[in-house]
């Protein structure tokens, strides 16, 4: 089983988030993913706002052979630009790049002058693009006047052969986007096995009318996970809630069962069962949100020995 790590929410600036993606590699870690698109930062003063795609090409040439992902959203990209951009990558630094892709709703984005879409625009928009990406990277040369995209022969080179498609989502409609276009589903759920199955369910119903096997479709997760001493439970709550705000709909209680804490051993424990329970292929620590030093506390104490590797 192979272990990823999350390094989000901005808290880096550059130079030490570099060195941490680096000591993640070295201790065997097989992925890092890192913040993705954004305009700008909400109520953060002077502080980064690091684009996520010139950070993530970034990492992949300053690095050796730790994958490197973060989330594109799709009303932020042309398609067939998106397309050329991850054919560069991909052909800089082969195999490594994590495709994520989902949507996105800051409406902060509109000082930048970019779309702040309705939900159902930016489904359509996220299945229009990825309907280009696929023949684009095949080598074809593609026209269309799509809804939102026309392209006049449009055609990317290098051909980089096929890009694995990981796609964020939970609810019914973005599930049936996985069915029809994803190698990964990226589980936005709390690691809560009743939820899980139960989104589970809508993407097999979905895979089985447009004659999929859902389980073709590989299962990765960010799972909060914190080592260390039994933090007090409102506390833990409370960081979760902010750090995790898309799952504001979820009571407390349930909750507990979505944060792994405690000792390495423990935590080690409770990750290996989450992925074994919920079929993740592709389980990811997540440590957005903590300093560099606890940050690489964390890394260390999980790596070595963990067995998730």
């Amino acid at each position: 089983m192979k272990l990823g790590v999350a390094l989000g929410w901005h808290v880096h600036p550059w130079e030490v988030l570099l060195g941490l993606v680096r000591r993640a590699e070295e201790l065997g870690y097989t992925a890092a993913f890192v913040d993705g698109d954004l305009s700008m930062l909400r109520e953060r003063g002077e502080a980064d706002a690091l684009d996520g795609w010139t950070v993530t090409t970034a990492l992949l040439m300053s690095t050796q052979h730790i994958q490197i992902g973060s989330m594109r959203v799709a009303h932020h990209w042309n398609p067939a630009r998106l397309a050329q951009s991850v054919a560069t990558a991909e052909r800089l630094a082969p195999g490594r790049l994590r495709f994520l892709i989902s949507v996105g709703d800051q409406a902060i984005d509109a000082r930048f002058g970019l779309p702040v879409p309705a939900a159902g625009e930016r489904l359509a928009r996220l299945d229009e693009t990825l309907n280009v990406l696929r023949p684009l990277w095949r080598g074809e040369t593609l026209s269309l006047r799509g809804r939102f995209t026309q392209l006049d022969r449009a055609r990317v080179r290098p051909i980089p052969g096929r890009i694995r498609i990981e796609i964020a989502a939970k609810g019914p409609r973005m599930l049936e986007l996985v069915a029809r276009h994803a190698d990964v589903w990226e589980v936005n759920l709390p690691p809560l096995a009743a939820r899980v199955a139960q989104a589970g369910a809508v993407l097999a119903e979905h895979c089985a009318r447009c004659g999929r096997d859902p389980s073709a479709i590989e299962r990765s997760m960010w799972i909060f996970t914190r080592v260390g001493p039994a933090d007090d439970a409102g506390a833990s709550l409370k960081a979760y809630r902010r750090l995790n705000p898309w799952f504001h709909w979820i009571p407390d209680d349930e909750l507990a069962g979505a944060r792994v804490l405690g000792s390495a051993d423990h935590c080690v424990a409770r990750l290996r069962e989450i992925a074994a329970s919920l079929d993740l292929a592709w389980p990811v620590v997540d440590l957005s949100g903590l300093d560099a030093e606890a940050t690489l506390r964390n890394l260390e104490a999980l790596a070595p020995g963990s067995g998730l590797r």
